[in-house]
């Protein structure tokens, strides 16, 4: 974000090709009359930009966040002897999620080209981990395909969505990004080892060693308000992934899913489930900068 008063500077000011949609001009012009004459400096300012931070990141989470508050009601309050079965009711909760994003525009057109492009990539390895006994979902309901219920493949998405919301919510910028075509590949062999590995030899350590080499260099901008930072795109990854074995260890006490250790007992997701989820990310990534190509800085 950028200072109040200098021509097209808003709290959710876009870079060209990522335009904040109308809701959220609407938000953005409300933030800014509101915000307008408040210190630019000091302890007020610094708290200034944590909050609109927070709020920027939470818009951002918005579709995860709506999903996991789906999965935690489903199991709290969702009556195990309804007409329909919980999982299809999380299913049809999903869709009706998708299309309010398309319908209040929180979500433009060649965004959702991406999200949907995670929700397949994510609903066939479902398929494939399910089958060999990697994790399972509870066997009720129609709206599934084999063992997959269909809301899963919306977990997926919901990481998509996130990258593409933050891309423009902050007008991210890169310096020494690595060339796409080179991430590219990176993110292909991810994919493939998410299956080759339960038949040869399990090559994640050499592709996180990959990852490290290709963006250890790359450092990250972003703008929130007055301030725009910098920070190590791997320490963004490496959080982000986090952050979603957090969302999964809620997901699964909420029996959305159980892996084979949890099956006699809940417990918590193993670590290593991290490692899994910064690679799984990187395909994320990737596949967002097949829309918006990374910008540097200095950049009109």
């Amino acid at each position: 974000m950028s200072a109040p008063g200098r021509s097209g500077d808003h709290v959710g000011d876009a870079a060209p090709g990522r335009q904040l949609t109308g809701l959220e001009r609407t938000i953005d012009r409300a933030a800014n009359r509101l915000l307008a004459g408040k210190p630019a400096s000091g302890a007020r300012a610094v708290l200034i930009e944590a909050a609109v931070f927070l709020l920027k990141q939470a818009w951002a989470c918005i579709f995860g966040a709506l999903m996991l508050v789906v999965i935690v009601a489903a199991r709290l309050w969702y009556p195990d002897d309804a007409a329909l079965a919980r999982n299809d009711a999380m299913t049809i909760a999903a869709v009706a999620i998708q299309i309010a994003m398309l319908v209040f525009r929180l979500e433009s057109g060649r965004e959702l080209w991406v999200i949907v492009l995670f929700h397949i990539t994510g609903t066939v390895m479902e398929l494939f981990k399910t089958d060999v006994g990697s994790w399972a979902y509870a066997a009720d309901g129609v709206l599934r395909i084999g063992a997959v219920p269909l809301f899963s493949g919306f977990m997926y998405a919901a990481v998509g969505s996130y990258m593409v919301r933050v891309y423009r919510l902050h007008d991210l910028r890169f310096t020494r990004y690595p060339p796409i075509w080179a991430t590219t590949i990176a993110a292909i062999a991810i994919y493939a080892n998410f299956y080759t590995h339960h038949y040869i030899f399990d090559a994640r350590w050499i592709l996180l060693a990959v990852v490290v080499l290709l963006w250890a260099p790359t450092i990250m901008h972003f703008r929130i308000w007055r301030a725009t930072l910098r920070v190590p795109l791997l320490l963004v990854f490496a959080g982000v992934a986090l952050f979603i074995w957090i969302a999964e260890n809620i997901a699964t006490l909420s029996g959305a899913w159980l892996y084979p250790s949890q099956v006699d007992g809940w417990e918590f997701v193993s670590g290593q489930k991290i490692i899994s989820w910064f690679l799984l990310m990187i395909i994320s990534v990737v596949m967002v900068t097949w829309v918006y190509r990374p910008r540097r800085p200095d950049d009109a």
